[in-house]
């Protein structure tokens, strides 16, 4: 049981993995359907071709024309949406539990009946670049994508999900089409249904629509070859410039493959470090020194690898030396000093709290179970409480020493443009 859902998971004969999750509280059905295809699945000269076809999965099928999802799905009082990330992409919708067998129906019909419209590709393609203009216009984005670059090296994972102009300028619906043919298909598929649903009828509802499709190409057969990350060899550095008055910091770190040990880890380091004001960081440098505007931290695991990420920008009149040696000291004290039971105590009650949160709707519960579904283990998500709660003051400290030393950093610098002209 998982947040008073009952969990089962099938096969179809033809590979698609199904995850049921029933839960009668409301009368809401969540379906989530995942390919496991991201950016990190793609050639250099595909690159932002992942989030592009999740855009042309709206723009028609056999049986849907260019609107008709999206006009189906209001008309029975859903919603949808679609999403990409570096090792996935998923598609959902949420309907109350008399009709959501429609969602069913639209995605067997897109899987196998794709238009890619000559037309329709080259609109969307204009609206995929002006996505794409405007996050580089966000300079956060810019010198994070900055930071990526180094911090994965020859690994896809260094390229934004989105791609980049040159290769999508250059993308036609064949090049599409052959995409969607490699990995858009049941083997390579986790279907997720979630709510007030019935699992013998949830199953024969599935095989209605999905059974007859082929099961397609297995996914190590087609994935191309990624080369392992290397171990780095020292902290490297970059520095940018933008056009206004802030200094913005972006430190990161390579670590480990989401669901490990250490995952669960950096889940915790991140909430001692920034998560509310009685955490590390932002007790120290916002609250108490006035030193940053803001500072943040992110853990983002993922299939091949991950990196934990730390974000801060220095308050009005604040170097970046005298930031940066703040946040040092701080770093360091997490790697040579045990946190206190309190500290313990209150990280756990946040990660268990965010966790129950994201366990709400039907829909959280579908995401959080897919995700970890095609990324890891949908196991995971059952004992989480548990896996924190088993994570000691010793282990932390030698996580922090392992993965999140100096010599093993990524350091990027935005800094206003006034500064390069006058150097």
């Amino acid at each position: 049981m998982l947040a008073g859902a009952e969990i089962r998971e099938h096969t179809l004969p033809n590979g698609l993995r199904v995850i049921l999750a029933e839960r009668h509280d409301d009368p809401v059905v969540a379906t989530l359907m995942l390919y496991r295809v991201g950016s990190r699945n793609e050639l250099e000269e595909e690159a932002g071709v992942s989030h592009f076809l999740e855009h042309m999965m709206f723009k028609g099928s056999a049986r849907y024309e260019k609107g008709e999802v999206d006009l189906r799905t209001a008309e029975l009082g859903g919603n949808n949406n679609a999403f990409t990330t570096p090792d996935h992409t998923a598609y959902y919708f949420e309907f109350t539990a008399d009709r959501w067998d429609v969602a069913l129906e639209i995605e067997a019909d897109r899987m196998r009946g794709l238009s890619l419209d000559p037309v329709e590709f080259e609109a969307e393609k204009q609206v995929v670049l002006s996505e794409l203009a405007m996050g580089e216009d966000d300079p956060w984005r810019n010198l994070s994508q900055q930071v990526s670059e180094i911090l994965f090296a020859r690994h896809p994972y260094r390229r934004p999900v989105i791609g980049y102009a040159e290769s999508l300028a250059r993308m036609t619906p064949d090049d599409m089409r052959s995409y969607h043919r490699r990995y858009y298909n049941p083997a390579n598929a986790t279907l997720v249904i979630s709510g007030d649903i019935t699992p013998d009828d949830a199953l024969a509802r599935i095989a209605e629509h999905f059974g007859s499709i082929e099961a397609g190409t297995r996914f190590e057969d087609v994935a191309p070859y990624r080369p392992p990350l290397a171990e780095p060899r020292g902290e490297r550095r970059v520095t940018t410039y933008w056009d206004d008055e802030s200094r913005r910091l972006v430190i990161g770190w390579p670590t480990v493959p989401v669901g490990s040990r250490e995952d669960d880890a950096l889940d915790l380091i991140s909430v001692l470090l920034t998560t509310g004001r009685l955490s590390r960081l932002h007790r120290r440098l916002v609250l108490d020194e006035g030193l940053a505007v803001n500072v943040s931290t992110s853990n983002d695991t993922r299939v091949d690898s991950g990196a934990f990420w730390l974000y801060a920008e220095c308050a009005a009149g604040v170097t970046p030396q005298a930031l940066e040696a703040v946040i040092d000291e701080e770093l360091k004290l997490l790697a040579t000093s045990w946190a206190s039971a309190d500290e313990l105590k209150r990280a756990r009650r946040i990660l268990e709290a965010s966790d129950a949160y994201e366990l709400e709707s039907a829909l959280d519960l579908a995401e959080d179970l897919g995700e970890l579904a095609i990324d890891a283990d949908w196991r995971l998500v059952l004992n989480s409480k548990e896996r924190y709660a088993a994570i000691r003051p010793k282990y932390l400290m030698e996580v922090a020493v392992r993965l999140l030393s100096f010599e093993r950093r990524v350091v990027g610098w935005s800094l206003p443009e006034l500064e390069r002209l006058m150097r």
